[in-house]
């Protein structure tokens, strides 16, 4: 699949979330979405930004955005991260890496010197009618929410 730019229509997809509910893009038709990629629950950068996130989820709400998190991980972990951080939202659990691939975030990185393939952090807004609005690459996890209000 091509690269994704800002002014394409956003790949569909559906994948079940913590609780086991099935969830797809076309669900969110006439909303703003967040669709935000992280590559492990419980690890520190993925839990401050998906804390952060929920810090400000009213605020996101009262723009008309929903948020979605999406990760390899499985309904389960899902079930435990959003439980023990009291997040509001659905965080999709791509273990096929289906939606990974269709949003191009699954790819090769490097740590130390070697190379594998992770999840790069990335998140992209997407607007009423499913266009791909922003996408932010170069994530602060910490302030993430931030870099979205300043699009």
């Amino acid at each position: 699949m091509a690269q994704l730019k800002e002014g394409m229509q956003a790949p569909p997809f559906e994948g079940t979330d913590q609780n086991g509910k099935l969830i797809r893009l076309s669900d969110y038709s006439g909303k703003k979405v967040i669709l935000y990629f992280y590559p492990k629950d419980n690890t520190p950068g993925c839990t401050a930004e998906a804390c952060n996130l929920r810090d400000n989820y009213n605020s996101f709400l009262k723009k008309g955005f929903a948020v979605i998190g999406v990760s390899m991980d499985s309904e389960k972990s899902h079930k435990n991260f959003a439980g023990k951080y009291s997040l509001p939202f659905p965080l999709i659990a791509d273990t096929s890496k289906k939606i990974l691939n269709d949003y191009g975030v699954w790819r090769e990185k490097k740590l130390y010197g070697k190379s594998f393939l992770g999840v790069a952090r990335t998140t992209f807004i997407i607007d009423e009618k499913g266009i791909i609005e922003t996408i932010i690459s170069k994530v602060e996890t910490k302030t993430h929410s931030e870099q979205i209000f300043g699009i």
